[in-house]
Formats: C-alpha cells, sequence, structure tokens
C-alpha cells in the first residue's frame, strides 16, 4: 500500500470516530453549556480582551474560541479551560460561575441604568400614585 492510501484510510477513520454531543445530552445540560459560554464571553468582553488573543493565548483556533463562547457541548473541557486561563489567569471554574471577578462586577455596574438627575418633587409627586 502507498503512503497516500494509508493516509485516505486514517483520515477515514478519524472522521469517523468524531461524533455530535448534543443528541446525546439533556436539554438541561444544552441550556447550561450556552450559559458557560455566555459567561465566558461576558468574561472576555468585560477583560476588554479580543477573541483573537484570547484563543491564541489559549492554543485554539479563532472558530474553536466562537464555539466555546456559542456553547457548543463537542469542546473539551481542556479547551474550555485553558480559554479560561487566557482571559483571567488563576480564576477558577467556580469563580466564574458564580461572577465573583471584580471585571464582571465593573461591567455590571456600567450596565445598570442610571438617572442622569434626581427628579424634582413634582416629577415625584406624578409618581406617587
Amino acid at each position: 500500500m502507498s503512503v497516500i492510501t494509508n493516509f485516505i484510510e486514517f483520515k477515514i477513520v478519524i472522521t469517523v470516530m468524531k461524533y455530535k454531543e448534543a443528541p446525546l445530552m439533556s436539554s438541561r445540560s444544552l441550556i447550561e453549556a450556552k450559559e458557560l459560554g455566555a459567561k465566558l464571553a461576558r468574561l472576555r468582553m468585560a477583560r476588554k480582551i479580543r477573541q483573537i488573543d484570547a484563543a491564541a493565548r489559549a492554543g485554539i483556533a479563532r472558530s474553536t474560541a466562537v464555539l466555546i463562547e456559542k456553547g457548543d457541548p463537542g469542546r473539551t473541557l481542556a479547551q474550555i479551560l485553558r480559554y479560561l486561563d487566557a482571559i483571567a489567569p488563576n480564576l477558577s471554574l467556580q469563580a466564574l460561575l458564580q461572577e465573583n471577578d471584580p471585571s464582571l462586577k465593573a461591567l455590571a455596574q456600567l450596565e445598570v441604568t442610571q438617572r442622569v438627575r434626581k427628579l424634582s418633587s413634582v416629577e415625584m409627586k406624578k409618581l406617587d400614585f
């Protein structure tokens, strides 16, 4: 057999080994995977890190980073943890899930709608029903 034939057979075996995780997971688990991805994306944005930079630090392709942030259940735990470490070194997965990171708290504070000025007494009376 030639080298090309061996390579083609090897590629076919690798392709057959891949399978989709989503059909094997419960709907609750799929939702949790999406929430984890959203939290990672939010953390990355709170720290003002570009996705391509985080992916490079984690040693993964940007397309994999996109899948991680979308909550793709086919991503490995190692990829997710490396991505988390690339965004926030020494931040644990538990701290991410609890949103204990100071940058996340600062982002949440910025997102809170705040009044530009205080209401006058007349405006306050209108609201008092």
